[in-house]
């Protein structure tokens, strides 16, 4: 006779090892394939558009078997339902019909998962260090002109800008004097704190080392320099998760009054075959950045415009970097040439500097752990350029607007070192190119 246990405690043991390990192991599965197969994965978070105020959506969350976890802004609310799969690959009909019958509800929609990516493109580091930034300043080329601006005394003083991103190494010794708590959260956990989540390859570097290019703190003997390196810095971590429409509006209209600029690195697959943008809180918050933000001058929100050149992929159908409302960027290299990765679109506002081929420089900053890298690439490193001269024009002029910057950055900007044969000369006698439009320096 087989020894075991009676076939009773077989059945047992089976059903709860499905509890314990299929269960979160199918969650990832339903994700993971769903969204490799372009299908719609729903969780179970609602965005509910409820009037009647905090007590009012309480009542409704309460009766419906979810939990209000707040509102997003004004009368919207983001709820969770105890009951409903985490990931599913079909709505959740009965719940979302019962809740819209409710007279108070006067939207709800269930949350999907948006497949969002970081825009950098990067390699482990194999070269020694540079410690010469040399897109700040640049004796034998030309460069952003920088240090023509510290000069004239503009350094970023006064002015906040806030990463969206994977989160913010805030103890850096290069960003701890620039780090502003109030520019920063944790939308994915639900916590102040911005502090990115450590693993052994370090994919959480990425909002990190867009932060100390904008605001690297000067003369402390530490990595590099921010272009505004005496600019305020936040960072909100909302990529190391869940990127819901509910998650994109909550870090895009985090605490308007005190922000002046958001910048983001990231967008949807840059595959040459993706047409996607923001859902409808994500535009909302947008809408009420440039109208409500700054006190009525609006928020300015610096996007990069994609790394899928290699496939095709045209910004143009990307919903972020066509926004009216975003200063789309993109790149040039060392030399002045397109990047292999650059993106042909006309919604293209302007480019900065950033990575080429091999043999061309890259971007020094802050980096993980403490550390400082030279090897930052992509349009992810490029926006963050930009969002640091937009810093300086705000610190010169505070009652900028957020059209006034996209015109500066029109008019200031010119084509000089940026070798493509595509310029054209648009109705006002601006120069421009499909592929990248204007060149942005201060």
């Amino acid at each position: 006779m087989a020894l075991g246990l009676p076939s009773s405690s077989m059945g047992l043991w089976s059903r709860l090892a499905e509890r314990l390990l299929l269960g979160p192991l199918l969650v990832l599965l339903v994700s993971g394939l769903g969204m490799a197969l372009g299908q719609r994965v729903y969780t179970n978070t609602w965005a509910v558009h409820i009037a009647g105020g905090l007590d009012e959506a309480d009542r409704i969350a309460s009766k419906h078997g979810f939990v209000n976890h707040g509102n997003v802004f004004g009368d919207l609310y983001h709820f969770r339902h105890r009951s409903v799969e985490k990931r599913s690959l079909s709505d959740h009909r009965g719940t979302h019909v019962r809740l819209q019958k409710e007279p108070q509800v006067m939207w709800a929609e269930q949350q999907v998962v948006k497949s969002r990516k970081k825009r950098d493109i990067y390699t482990e580091p194999s070269d020694p260090k540079f410690t010469q930034q040399w897109y700040l300043y640049n004796t034998n080329h030309r460069d952003l002109n920088a240090k023509g601006a510290w000069e004239l005394g503009y350094t970023g003083k006064g002015v906040v800008v806030s990463i969206l991103d994977d989160g913010i190494e805030k103890n850096h010794p290069d960003l701890i004097s620039n780090y502003d708590p109030d520019a920063s959260y944790d939308v994915n956990d639900g916590d102040p704190d911005p502090q990115p989540r450590y693993t052994q390859l370090n994919d959480n570097r990425h909002g990190t080392r867009c932060a100390g290019e904008v605001a690297a703190m000067a003369n402390n003997g530490i990595c590099g320099v921010g272009v505004a390196y005496n600019a305020k810095i936040g960072g909100v971590r909302m990529l190391d998760g869940e990127v819901t429409d509910v998650v994109e509006a909550q870090s895009l209209s985090l605490n308007p009054q005190h922000i002046h600029i958001y910048s983001a690195s990231w967008g949807p697959e840059d595959d040459g075959k993706t047409v996607d943008g923001p859902a409808k809180l994500a535009k909302e918050a947008f809408l009420r950045g440039v109208t409500e933000g700054r006190g009525g001058l609006g928020s300015i929100f610096v996007w990069a415009s994609g790394n899928g050149g290699r496939e095709k992929d045209s910004c143009n159908c990307d919903g972020y970097t066509n926004s009216i409302y975003t200063l789309s960027i993109s790149s040039s290299t060392q030399n002045g040439n397109v990047p292999w990765y650059s993106e042909a679109c006309s919604s293209t506002l302007a480019t900065t500097y950033s990575s080429g081929n091999l043999n061309e420089k890259q971007i020094v900053t802050t980096d993980l752990r403490q550390k400082c890298t030279d090897t930052h690439t992509g349009t992810s490193a490029s926006a963050p350029l930009a969002a640091g001269i937009i810093a300086l024009a705000l610190e010169a002029n505070k009652n900028l607007t957020w059209r006034d910057m996209q015109h500066l950055v029109v008019r200031t900007s010119h084509p000089a070192h940026l070798l493509t044969n595509d310029w054209n000369t648009n109705g006002v006698g601006r120069k421009g190119t499909a592929r990248r439009c204007f060149r942005l320096c201060v």
